[in-house]
């Protein structure tokens, strides 16, 4: 089996392999029709058969999809210290025996095709611009320190670019928002956060139902992904009409 860079001689090949599950490959799709100038893949081949691809952005976000072997020779391959790595969950010892994690969380990749949603918006959302960035960024940060900790309003701002972020607003402040990136083939719904005191409201699935609308105008399909045991929120995704379709570990080291 051969670790090969995918280039312009490959093309045909990396497509007929990633359109029979546009899904679990959304992310090699999404990063290489549109970040391609950051973004790398390694296919490990067999001949001229595909066994497994690995994806890395901007030299830290990796993702690795394909036949156990194959995932193991790409890590093999994957000469990065700092990673944040997502892999089907059954191949997690390969990474571990790679990396050692300082955060761990299972993901559960969400599914809704056009036709299945139950549209549920209590609460109108309104459309969020580039003078709501720093106020979007203290809501993520504060909501979810584990993912965006880090997360800055100049990051919110650069990252607005053919993104449609939504929000509520209660009490003079934002209380709730959510991001996507709307795509022809299928849209994935990147962020949803509420502060605290604001929850149990019904603000995310309003704003969840409204980014689907949005989605289902321009897209077949709806992804969204959320931590295995956050449970209030699979049970919001679940209510708007999605369904669990595959899972996955994510690690930083």
């Amino acid at each position: 089996m051969q670790i090969i860079s995918l280039d312009g001689k490959l093309e045909k090949t990396f497509w007929n392999h990633v359109n029979q599950d546009p899904l679990d490959y959304y992310f090699f799709i999404f990063d290489w029709k549109f970040r391609s100038d950051q973004t790398k893949i390694m296919m490990a081949m067999e001949k001229d058969k595909v066994e497994g691809l690995m994806l890395i952005y901007r030299n830290f976000v990796v993702q690795l999809r394909g036949k156990r072997e194959a995932v193991r020779l790409l890590l093999s391959d994957l000469g990065l210290e700092k990673v944040e790595l997502q892999t089907p969950i059954d191949y997690e010892d390969l990474v571990h025996s790679k990396y050692s994690p300082v955060f761990r969380e299972k993901l559960i990749l969400m599914h809704m095709t056009r036709g299945g949603e139950n549209i549920q918006i209590t609460t109108v959302p309104t459309v969020l611009g580039v003078e709501d960035a720093d106020e979007i960024a203290q809501l993520i940060r504060e909501a979810d320190p584990a993912w965006w900790g880090d997360m800055t309003g100049e990051q919110v701002r650069q990252g607005m670019a053919g993104a449609l972020w939504l929000g509520i607003r209660q009490d003079q402040q934002l209380a709730s928002v959510g991001m996507v990136r709307l795509v022809d083939f299928a849209s994935n719904i990147g962020v949803i956060a509420t502060k605290k005191e604001y929850r149990n409201r019904g603000y995310a699935t309003s704003i969840v139902s409204a980014l689907v609308k949005e989605i289902f105008k321009v897209s077949p399909n709806a992804l969204i992904h959320v931590v295995s045991e956050n449970a209030p929120a699979v049970r919001a995704y679940s209510k708007v009409g999605f369904k669990p379709y595959k899972a996955y570990v994510v690690i930083r080291n």
